[in-house]
């Protein structure tokens, strides 16, 4: 399927199920997740992989229930949609997000693994690769996206107080985001030249995330 934009009722569906997150509103609005939701997001997906997947694998679209075993919010399903192209987490990504907020899009470090993020404080600890991803991030800043992450409060061990980069050392995830608020472009075809121009943005600090993080070589289980 070619990609026309998400349905008309994508926004309205998760403005319900943020008000109703129940089993019962999921299976009365099913066919419109299905419809206006989740396939879009997977033909959007597919026309991006061509030109973003070589590198970072197959596109997929997340499940919409909640692993809620740990959690103390039990409420089922997610509040949002979200699809992605990257070839493990942490090692650079594709990000893309629909939900009652509108569309959101990001890319870099989501989750850092303790060889992962070992590596990224390696790279970031020299000067060429530090301060490649400094200029990176100061381009993406300029350009409007919000760069956040989990970071320390305090130095990381074996790195000194005043390294030119303590603040990116600091960081044990690191991304940049861009949300637009709901609006007719999301239900057109120019949603997704929004989306590839925003991923294109992202092209190098994906590919500094691969370069120098890669995929984590720890156990699904250890993670």
């Amino acid at each position: 399927m070619k990609f026309a934009g998400f349905g008309e009722h994508a926004v309205e569906f998760y403005d319900g199920l943020l008000a109703d997150n129940s089993k019962p509103y999921w299976e009365d609005h099913l066919a419109v997740y299905k419809n206006d939701v989740r396939a879009p997001m997977e033909a959007l997906l597919a026309e991006l992989q061509p030109e973003f997947g070589a590198e970072f694998g197959e596109g997929k679209v997340f499940r919409p229930h909640r692993d809620v075993r740990f959690a103390k919010d039990k409420s089922p399903y997610k509040t949002h949609c979200g699809g992605v192209i990257e070839q493990g987490r942490g090692g650079g990504a594709y990000y893309v997000e629909l939900s009652s907020a509108g569309l959101r899009v990001g890319g870099g470090c989501f989750h850092l693994a303790s060889d992962q993020l070992a590596r990224f404080r390696q790279a970031v600890d020299t000067d060429i690769h530090g301060g490649a991803l400094e200029k990176i991030l100061a381009k993406l800043r300029r350009a409007g996206w919000e760069i956040a992450g989990d970071a320390l409060k305090t130095k990381p061990r074996g790195f000194a107080e005043d390294h030119p980069r303590i603040d990116l050392l600091r960081h044990r995830s690191l991304y940049a985001v861009r949300v637009w608020e709901p609006d007719d472009t999301l239900h057109e075809r120019a949603c997704l030249d929004r989306v590839r121009r925003a991923w294109r943005q992202l092209r190098p600090f994906n590919e500094w995330a691969r370069d120098h993080v890669g995929v984590s070589e720890e156990s699904p289980r250890r993670r």
